[in-house]
């Protein structure tokens, strides 16, 4: 109970309506009650759009992630195909290597050949008494700079194209010699 002062000293108990509460408190309680359920709800809603918000951008990386092991995995068969590339140029280098070896090794063959052929010519105008074509022959062996690229070894008791080639040479240089000292 509340006692209200009176001018006189004494105190008087206060009336029975003022200990309820009045009626205009309780709109009050209703007002704050629908302001904490708004506040809920907006935080609910904040909360759920937030969560979407989060579900968006974890889909987004993961799309990123995604695209980052693709790119891995594209970068990783570039250097295999890279290395493939660098493999292969080795091969063409060592196969147009052994091209050329094997050209100079023909170039050598035909040039053996044709030195070779020009001694048996060379052989059967001596054989036939021809000098003046011994000559023809020694000047286009000597020209062509055949006579190097004679064999130097043959089989056992037999004698090698490039000393054949200089007996032959030798003698027909002296029965020319002879020729012309006659």
């Amino acid at each position: 109970m509340k006692f209200e002062k009176r001018t006189d000293g004494e105190q008087i108990p206060s009336s029975p309506q003022e200990d309820k509460p009045s009626a205009g408190r309780k709109p009050v309680v209703i007002y704050i009650m629908i302001l904490f359920i708004v506040a809920f709800l907006l935080m609910a809603l904040s909360f759920v759009m937030h969560q979407r918000s989060n579900t968006e951008v974890l889909g987004e990386l993961q799309d990123s992630v995604s695209a980052m092991q693709e790119i891995q995995s594209t970068q990783d068969a570039l250097l295999d195909l890279q290395d493939q590339l660098d493999d292969a140029e080795e091969t063409v280098e060592a196969l147009e290597s052994a091209g050329e070896e094997t050209q100079a090794a023909l170039e050598a063959a035909e040039q053996e050949n044709r030195a070779l052929l020009a001694l048996y010519q060379l052989q059967q105008l001596y054989a036939a008494g021809d000098l003046d074509g011994c000559r023809e022959t020694l000047a286009a062996i000597e020209a062509e700079d055949l006579a190097a690229a004679l064999p130097e070894k043959a089989a056992e008791g037999v004698t090698t194209p490039a000393d054949r080639y200089q007996q032959l040479k030798d003698a027909v240089e002296a029965r020319t010699a002879a020729d012309g000292a006659a």
